[in-house]
């Protein structure tokens, strides 16, 4: 007896030691990396006595967070991605300056300065640590171009020559899949990034140009991809796009890393490999389409920002980046010698010398569906289209962003003249 009441009362110290741990909750908006978030949340709360993390990756994440948000019911950390809710999160002033945060300094270049755009108006700290990548450009059939003696392509004079080689084999150079309306946006962006400034967008705002001047030759191109695509491309899907390349119906896919899962879940042995997209006649002034997937930001509202930094410490580590990259793939926005996916060799030279810029569609309002506006400019054979879909995209930036051009001009007026 005397045994066993030792042992209850060794039992109610454990449970009130782990009781007086300091919970950090985490909530993600990638309930597609439960299973990783589930790993590290236990490898961290084995090895912290003090601190016990709690990882959430909800369906409907963004949704939940803005509820949580209108409440102030407000979690420790939140995993976003680097896109226009981030912005609108930022402009809320919810985050915590976390430049203070040692690891900041390992995080590579050109991803700070892709959140530093994202900033509707500049900021002076640094509010979220960008923690993976993806990339999108061109996959290629590896094997089907080794077949043929086909080479990557540096510019877009090349690009359109190979595809004129390609359909002269009787291949079809690209699949598309523009049913869904979002994929209109994949080469959309990729083309964007190496035609544009990456902050055209907020140039716009500031009436420094207009989405007419910038996006042209973007637009003009986008048109000229349908020339080496399948028939009808409305008629089939993202799913139809990704089982046709994997059963080798095209050489070339113009989409991003997200999609390779889908696809090797049809061919598991594809041998694919990618490439930047060639939209410049230069090759030096290609641009990788990258953008910040994954990112952590400590909510200003966390009442134990030791703790909050501590797991940020440890999600950083080498050995938790990997455990995630082994589970989710894509690439990691901390330097170092992280290996790169052989589906994304191609884009290496890129990387290694962080020569990337974020996607354009990333500071697009959702209520502007820019998505089903490409399709719709793409479905319209007049000679005037182009002049019609950059004139409703200024049209519709000014409406949709009314408040914020106001602000973001009222800031140029404040500071005018002021180092």
């Amino acid at each position: 007896m005397g045994i066993a009441a030792a042992a209850l009362n060794l039992a109610g110290c454990n449970q009130g030691a782990a009781d007086n741990r300091i919970e950090v909750e985490l909530v993600s908006y990638k309930p597609e990396a439960v299973a990783a978030f589930e790993k590290i949340a236990e490898r961290f709360n084995e090895t912290h006595t003090d601190i016990r993390l709690k990882i959430d990756s909800p369906n409907e994440a963004m949704t939940i967070l803005k509820t949580r948000f209108i409440r102030e019911d407000y979690p420790d950390i939140v995993g976003i991605g680097g896109d226009i809710n981030y912005s609108n999160f930022l402009d809320a002033e919810l985050f915590m300056d976390i430049s203070d945060l040692a690891e900041i300094g390992q995080v590579k270049q050109s991803y700070l300065d892709i959140d530093k755009e994202l900033e509707f108006i500049p900021q002076d700290g640094i509010y979220a640590l960008p923690y993976a990548a993806n990339a999108a450009g061109i996959l290629y059939n590896k094997d089907m171009f080794e077949e043929n003696g086909w080479q990557i392509p540096n510019t877009w004079e090349e690009f359109t020559a190979l595809c004129e080689e390609i359909q002269a084999k009787g291949i079809l150079p690209l699949y598309l899949g523009y049913k869904d309306t979002w994929t209109c946006l994949a080469p959309w962006n990729a083309l964007a990034v190496g035609l544009s400034d990456s902050d055209t967008c907020n140039q716009v705002n500031k009436g420094q140009t207009t989405f007419a001047a910038s996006y042209r030759e973007t637009a003009e191109k986008m048109r000229v991809l349908l020339n080496y695509a399948e028939p009808n491309p409305y008629a089939y899907g993202y799913n139809d796009a990704c089982t046709a390349f994997a059963r080798g119906q095209s050489a070339m896919y113009p989409i991003g890393s997200y999609a390779i899962p889908q696809i090797k879940s049809v061919n598991p042995t594809m041998n694919i490999d990618s490439f930047t997209f060639p939209a410049n006649s230069d090759k030096q002034d290609n641009i990788l389409n990258s953008g910040v997937d994954l990112q952590f930001c400590v909510m200003k509202s966390c009442k134990n920002k030791e703790a909050a930094y501590e797991v940020l410490r440890f999600l950083f580590e080498d050995e938790t980046i990997q455990i995630y990259l082994d589970d989710q793939g894509g690439l990691t926005c901390k330097e170092g010698d992280f290996a790169i996916p052989a589906e994304l060799e191609g884009m290496k030279e890129y990387i290694e010398n962080d020569r990337m810029a974020d996607y354009q569609d990333h500071h697009y309002p959702s209520e502007m569906s820019v998505d089903a506006m490409i399709q719709t400019f793409l479905l319209d054979s007049s000679e005037n289209a182009t002049d019609t879909f950059l004139a409703r995209f200024d049209t519709d930036w000014k409406r949709y962003n009314r408040d914020l051009i106001r602000k973001v001009q009222q800031y140029q007026k404040d500071t005018e003249g002021v180092q």
